[in-house]
């Protein structure tokens, strides 16, 4: 960098310049050196600015102040001080043995001292930097200016202010406490609707019967209607055995009001009345009266009103079962299979828990009766069939009709095919749900019916009452032919009739020499007498014994029998 403006004017007699710093910029500021007669001295490169003596002297001869610039050696101007952002103190001029301020931006600054800031001194090439003189001024020379210090005349905070935001603070936390307040409120409130819900829900549960643990089987009938007053709709049922003979009978009932579904087995000892006043047992009735006069008879004994007869032989009994896809049912025995030919073979229906029966096995459980044992505990395996075939059957009225026309049966008015279809599926549908149950008719051993059987199965089931035959309207005589002549039957029916006496057939057996007029209650002996006397047998044919069914007066008649002669 050159230290003039022109360095080629400086050997004409140009004028000289001399650097005196540096603009916020870096570029170099010089200003004019007035003209003067001086002495070039010799240049001593080990001079140093500032500290004013030759290292290399001798004699002690002072050294002389060095100018490169060829300024008064007599005096060394001071080095013009350098702001870069033209804010403090810079050159200060030898004018007259004064020294002026300069301000790199044109600036003069006013006269008097001013107090020396820390700050960079300019760079003037080929020099070495001037040591920096510590401030020494005294706190005393100092300066100050209210506008220092204008901060302490102003409040920290205003006293409005203060109290807006101590609203604020006291309104937010009112806010807050309120809101918990209204939460915890909210929150008791939830809890006591939920706990009088959950009170209304029990005690409806309660009322109505259904709260699980406290609901039983006798509960069910303290309902808000009167059992008289209930709605059912009751259906008979007639399985006939095909193959081996015999019958069992059961009424499929419907509580519409209650929703309760029963199945109840009328034992074949059932004693029911004849339109002409006889007796007879349920089983006969099936096999003389048929459907409609049976259905009738059972309404009269048990107050019922049955809307229809289903007629259901073991064929139909094991297409249905096939048709459904099989039964389950927890078997109580070993059925044997009728088709085996030796007594080895694998029985058919194997005891134990839920069992799966195809049509053939259900049929052959529905129908056996195990050796020693009574009607009735065949009768109650027909119970767990129909049951089962009920839990399997579709809930859906056609559907079930559908079911009922493919099977091909035929439907004894007034009873259809579609009224049919549509009680099996209500029935099908409490059957899933838990709502079905089978009960035995209780029957005393002479077919009657008991006060137990009246409130348990026929007051509470069937919301009828009992009206067992009348023993005091008529002697109920049950005879049994041994004279090896069919007709012979008739004629005492005739004569037993027209004596006023009740007429039960006992069948027929092995032709037997004498007759036989047997009585077992000894209050029973004078009429038996007089039915030994009716039908024209000797008095001492009348004895004490064993007598069928449910009759009061039990005859054979023998081949000695003459009906000629009563």
């Amino acid at each position: 960098m050159n230290d003039r403006y022109d360095a080629g004017a400086a050997g004409h007699g140009a004028d000289q310049y001399e650097l005196v710093g540096y603009d916020e910029y870096g570029r170099p500021v010089y200003r004019q050196v007035p003209p003067q007669q001086q002495t070039q001295q010799p240049y001593d490169g080990y001079t140093q600015q500032g500290y004013g003596y030759d290292p290399y002297a001798t004699g002690g001869q002072q050294a002389q102040q060095y100018d490169p610039y060829g300024g008064d050696t007599g005096q060394q101007p001071q080095t013009p001080s350098y702001d870069p952002y033209g804010t403090g103190t810079h050159q200060q001029q030898h004018t007259g043995g004064h020294s002026a301020s300069y301000d790199p931006y044109g600036r003069t600054a006013a006269g008097g001292q001013q107090p020396r800031v820390a700050e960079q001194t300019a760079y003037i090439p080929h020099q070495a930097g001037p040591v920096e003189e510590p401030v020494t001024q005294e706190r005393g020379d100092r300066d100050y200016r209210t506008e220092q210090f204008a901060f302490v005349e102003e409040p920290d905070q205003d006293s409005e202010d203060v109290i807006d935001w101590l609203k604020f603070t006291e309104n937010r936390t009112e806010r807050r406490e309120e809101a918990k307040r209204r939460a915890r409120a909210r929150v008791v409130a939830l809890v006591v609707v939920l706990a009088l819900a959950a009170a209304g829900g029990v005690g409806y549960l309660w009322y109505a019967g259904k709260l699980p643990g406290l609901t039983s089987s006798d509960d069910k009938k303290d309902t808000a209607t009167p059992t008289g007053a209930q709605k059912r709709d009751v259906i008979v049922v007639h399985l006939h055995n095909t193959k081996k003979g015999g019958t069992s009978t059961a009424l499929l009932v419907d509580n519409t009001t209650t929703k309760q579904g029963t199945t109840v087995l009328l034992p074949n000892a059932l004693a029911l009345s004849g339109d002409d006043g006889s007796t007879t047992t349920l089983a006969k009735s099936v096999d003389d009266d048929g459907s409609s006069g049976t259905r009738d008879e059972i309404d009269t004994v048990l107050g019922t009103e049955i809307q229809g007869t289903w007629r259901l032989d073991t064929p139909y009994l094991q297409n249905l079962v096939d048709l459904i896809g099989n039964i389950e049912v927890d078997t109580n025995a070993n059925v044997p299979d009728p088709e085996a030919k030796s007594k080895g073979t694998a029985p058919l229906v194997r005891k134990g828990k839920a069992q799966t029966l195809s049509g053939k096995s259900a049929v052959a459980y529905a129908t056996y009766q195990g050796s020693g044992e009574a009607q009735n505990a065949q009768l109650e395996r027909f119970g767990q069939v129909m049951q089962a075939v009920l839990r399997k059957l579709t809930s859906d009225a056609q559907g079930a009709t559908t079911t009922v026309q493919t099977l091909g049966m035929i439907i004894e008015p007034p009873l259809t095919d579609k009224d049919l279809g549509a009680f099996l599926a209500r029935l099908a549908d409490l059957a899933k749900g838990g709502d079905y149950k089978t009960a035995l008719l209780p029957v005393q051993t002479d077919g009657t019916l008991s006060a137990q059987a009246s409130a348990s199965v026929v007051k509470d089931v069937l919301g009828g009452t009992a009206k067992s035959p009348d023993k005091d309207a008529a002697i109920r005589v049950s005879v049994r032919n041994a004279s090896g002549v069919k007709d012979n039957t008739g004629k005492a029916r005739v004569v037993l009739l027209n004596g006023g006496f009740s007429f039960q057939d006992g069948g027929s057996g092995a032709a037997e020499a004498t007759s036989e007029v047997v009585y077992a209650d000894a209050a029973d002996k004078d009429d038996a007498t007089e039915v030994a006397k009716t039908l024209g047998l000797p008095a001492g044919a009348v004895s004490k014994g064993e007598v069928s069914g449910n009759a009061d007066v039990s005859v054979v008649l023998g081949q000695d029998y003459a009906p000629s002669s009563s």
